[in-house]
């Protein structure tokens, strides 16, 4: 009997097995099955959904995403079929990017029968210009409002940005994504080319090519709205939050070093001098921001490392401070965040040791080599202020000789255009000026725009050329953009107290070697030698993209690739190499350094040994400084601010595109029908054979085993 009831009992044991043998493989069969069905397509860009106070705008897929029959429209023609005509609503457009526009997008809004838009690159770039942006961009928190300067807000006057459709601030209820791969963009269009192209303006044969967006978000209708569900959401700790607030680093470094842990003397001075850090398009994360903020950051960069050069910089009587805002272009985050901390005492410069500011726009398209001065009008309306603007202004013209930049003054009764020199006037009237490539309308025709690439200002290499060659090849570009720094580093060593006429020039091979890194490719050897080794990972073989971050309530945020490249450069031009283990590098109070405050400390990568894989690390100390660039209206709780920005991002829980074939209705049905048919069956031989198991499953080894 023991014998028996071991080989009875085993018999579940092998019939389990079995059963999950079978389950593996029909989990194993059901990823093969998927993958046969669908073509993912990895390369692609989402529109997604950012908040105000007051709104919601961007785009949304449902939640289990949008899915359409593909049609191509490559002409004005192709419209009225989607709108229209075609007899398989609802329709995945494939929209040719020089038809990406706001009369094209508004039909699609307005009709039932689109369920998602793919867009396609323009190439080349639509030659007429392309900005979905705002044409007063940042309207309403700068210094001209309805009660201060009335004739100067909503751009009176000036409309700077007169190419801007304003669509990157309409609400889609439906999909948009971007193609980047020029491979899986001819994949949908040979799928469409197979299956969907109608025949004699008859509808096309079944399977047709079907495309499905997915990209639903969380948050809803407004940053009031989704800041109060974080708040009640985590006060129960019953669901994650459903928007997060933009939020990145501002980065800014002094000529001579400041105690960051205190704040200046009132008779303490400085100039300062800015240029902002972000861009932004219709799509998340892409922002290549050429002309709109690399040629000002980069020209701001050669500067510094112009000025730091300077014998007497460390005994100027003056300290120049050089700022990079963070957000500038979601209604001024950085630079409103600096002001209000100056205003509280948490930074070490206050707005009253302010000196005068400098501040450089976008300055790659200069016509005929001139450089434009603006300044505000309202604020110069005081006589001594005036004079000081005019002090400036002079210091320019004369720091202009022997370089190729002319400088020309705009009108004193035109405003000035959107900066972040607007936030500090709003707080306090500072002399100032503001230097760009245009009088009045923008030069640039790509602003905030996927098109605002390093071709759109002339940044362009000879065919054939290494990595190594490309990134220290001088173009045209880096040359005038070192004119331009030069000027910049000139006049700022004049207004800081320097001699006039002191011999400063630029070093044009890290102009161009910056412009390769932050505009055609971040892993490049420059760059690898000179970063963080935790932040590696940002290098990539494409341009970065200065797309501000996303930050959850109550964190920090991490600094951006951009950031992080920046912070890199920024150490390597101005700081000094000193003689640190990692240990104490890392944690400089281990160092025995009297100074330590006045400084930070960075443990970089460092070059390639000779011959070998392995890099010889060192650590760099500079007075560069990070600093919070996160709307004040989220620390003090105001949502629903007209003083400060109010943007956040949506969360959303995947995002994603694909492609498959849709078969006919008829052929679904039939298919429903036969698995219904195939299931009744099976319940039905499922049980029957349960009901005569004891007669089918009797085998002739338990008969012997129980005669036994």
């Amino acid at each position: 009997m023991a014998a028996a009831g071991e080989k009875g009992g085993s018999r579940p044991g092998w019939r389990s097995l079995g059963v999950s043998l079978v389950l593996l493989a029909a989990l194993c069969q059901g990823s093969s099955v998927e993958r046969k069905i669908y073509v993912s397509l990895n390369s692609t860009a989402p529109c997604v959904r950012l908040l105000n106070a007051t709104h919601q705008i961007g785009c949304q897929s449902s939640r289990n995403g949008d899915t359409g029959v593909i049609h191509v429209v490559e002409k004005e023609e192709d419209l009225s079929w989607v709108l229209e005509t075609g007899p398989n609503p609802p329709y995945m457009v494939l929209l040719e990017g020089n038809l990406f526009t706001r009369d094209t997008l508004l039909k699609f809004k307005e009709s039932s029968r689109i369920s998602g838009i793919a867009v396609m690159y323009a190439k080349p770039p639509p030659p007429e210009g392309f900005s979905l942006d705002l044409p007063c961009p940042n309207d309403g928190f700068g210094v001209y409002t309805d009660v201060h300067g009335p004739q100067y807000s909503h751009c009176n006057g000036t409309l700077w940005n007169p190419l801007g459709s304003g669509m990157s601030y309409e609400d889609f209820q439906f999909p948009i994504f971007l193609l980047q791969d020029e491979n899986e963009t001819e994949v949908i269009k040979q799928c469409y080319r197979d299956h969907n192209i109608p025949e004699n303006d008859t509808a096309p044969k079944y399977p047709l090519c079907a495309m499905q967006l997915i990209s639903p978000m969380h948050a809803v209708t407004s940053t009031v709205t989704c800041m109060r569900r974080n708040s009640i959401q985590m006060s129960f700790s019953i669901n994650p939050a459903v928007c997060d607030s933009l939020a990145g680093y501002n980065v800014w470094s002094t000529v001579k070093p400041v105690n960051n842990t205190a704040t200046m003397a009132p008779e303490d001075q400085v100039v300062v001098s800015a240029a902002r850090l972000d861009g932004r398009s219709f799509f998340w994360n892409l922002a290549p921001a050429a002309e709109s903020t690399v040629s000002s950051l980069v020209t701001q960069l050669a500067a510094a490392e112009a000025i730091h050069k300077m014998a007497d910089s460390q005994t100027l009587p003056r300290n120049i401070m050089f700022a990079f805002f963070q957000g500038e272009v979601f209604d001024y985050i950085g630079s409103s965040r600096m002001v209000y901390d100056m205003e509280k005492g948490r930074f070490p410069v206050r707005l009253n040791n302010i000196h005068s500011f400098v501040e450089l726009s976008q300055v790659a398209l200069r016509n005929s080599s001139v450089l434009w001065i603006h300044t505000d009008p309202i604020s110069r309306s005081n006589e001594s202020l005036n004079a000081e603007v005019e002090q400036m202004i002079a210091a320019l013209k004369t720091s202009s000789r022997d370089t190729n930049v002319t400088l020309q003054e705009v009108g004193q009764s035109q405003a000035l255009p959107p900066a972040s020199f607007q936030r500090f006037l709003r707080a306090r009237n500072i002399p100032g000026v503001v230097l760009t490539d245009h009088r009045a309308t923008y030069r640039n025709m790509y602003y905030n725009s996927m098109y605002d690439m390093a071709a759109s200002i002339n940044v362009s290499y000879p065919s054939g050329l290494s990595k190594e060659e490309a990134l220290n090849y001088i173009t045209d570009t880096a040359q005038s953009l070192s004119e331009v720094a030069t000027v910049l580093a000139k006049t700022l060593y004049q207004l800081a107290g320097g001699k006039d006429g002191a011999e400063i020039k630029v070093d044009v091979k890290s102009v161009t070697r910056m412009l390769y890194g932050f505009l055609v490719m971040s892993n490049n050897s420059w760059f690898q030698s000179i970063i963080r080794s935790d932040w590696k990972g940002h290098l990539e073989d494409k341009p970065p993209q200065y797309y501000v971050t996303a930050t959850s309530m109550g964190n920090k945020p991490t600094p951006n690739p951009p950031t992080s490249f920046l912070i890199s450069v920024l150490a390597n031009l101005t700081g000094q190499v000193v003689n640190y283990t990692k240990e104490e590098c890392q944690s400089p109070d281990k160092a025995n350094d009297p100074k330590r405050e006045l400084y930070e400390y960075l443990w970089v990568q460092g070059p390639l040994d000779d011959n070998s894989t392995t890099r010889a690390p060192y650590c760099v100390r500079s007075t560069l400084r990070s600093h919070l660039a996160e709307s004040p209206a989220f620390e003090l709780n105001e949502w629903d601010s007209k003083e400060y920005s109010t943007w956040t991002e949506s969360r959303w829980k995947e995002i994603r595109a694909r492609i498959f074939l849709v078969p006919s209705h008829e052929l679904e049905v039939i298919t429903l029908v036969v698995g219904i048919v195939v299931l009744l069956v099976s319940f039905g031989a499922t049980y029957f054979i349960n009901s005569k198991a004891a007669i089918l499953f009797t085998s002739t080894q338990d008969g012997d085993a129980g005669a036994y």
